[in-house]
């Protein structure tokens, strides 16, 4: 099967991509190198495929970052991967916004440090205008905490009730479409407290390879395969 971006069928791409980015640290142990190697190999890899996808046309792509579980690694590998994404984040900047890629942040951004808030802040407005593909990075996100988050406002604004179009606005992102696409990478195939509201019909595609060997056609393969599916949403 080809692979590249001229087999793909440009009406009938999904709209919104979601990914769960797993197999930094066993790519790492593979080839007997410390975790950060394999976070630094996937930061290259987080580049490869937003261009990729903005490419592709996709009009969203979320990025699944850094978990609220992920605080219970060690306190070196956390303050290497705060690091990376940091400096991938801002050093990535320029690049994006030749893209003319919109940035926005989700999670409980409070935990970070007030530098690391304050650079993605800078970031993200400097590409607030751009009105090509746009980038979601979930850092110190959970998606039970963001349901729970969701909940805890609508009580305190006095609402009685919400339905689901309301209570959707309440969510970290609530001007992005909910993914038509997840995927997952390194074999695993559980969602892992990722967007539990937002993937209620998303079509999954799950692949062995690794997140630092995960490339062009790879997600190309995976937008092939989407393509060859029947949605239905529960019809």
């Amino acid at each position: 099967m080809k692979t590249t971006t001229d087999t793909l069928d440009r009406a009938r791409l999904p709209g919104h991509v979601a990914i769960i980015m797993d197999g930094n640290r066993r790519w790492a142990r593979s080839r007997g190198l410390p975790a950060v190697a394999g976070h630094k190999k996937g930061v290259e890899a987080v580049h490869t495929v937003v261009k990729a996808a903005s490419d592709a046309g996709i009009k969203a792509l979320t990025l699944y970052a850094f978990s609220t579980e992920n605080w219970s690694r060690s306190k070196l590998e956390i303050k290497a991967l705060m690091f990376l994404l940091e400096q991938a984040i801002t050093s990535y900047a320029d690049e994006l916004n030749r893209e003319k890629v919109r940035l926005v942040i989700s999670g409980r951004l409070d935990a970070l440090s007030a530098n690391a808030r304050e650079k993605i802040d800078q970031t993200t407005r400097k590409l607030s205008g751009n009105t090509g593909m746009t980038l979601n990075v979930a850092i110190n996100y959970g998606g039970r905490q963001e349901i729970l988050d969701a909940v805890n406002t609508a009580l305190s604004s006095g609402v009685k009730s919400v339905d689901e179009k309301s209570f959707s606005a309440l969510l970290y992102t609530p001007a992005l479409p909910d993914p038509d696409l997840l995927i997952r990478t390194s074999g695993e195939r559980r969602i892992s407290n990722f967007l539990l509201w937002q993937t209620a019909y998303s079509e999954f595609y799950v692949t062995d390879t690794l997140w630092p060997d995960f490339g062009a056609k790879e997600f190309t393969r995976a937008l092939l395969d989407y393509q060859a599916r029947e949605r239905r949403r529960g019809a």
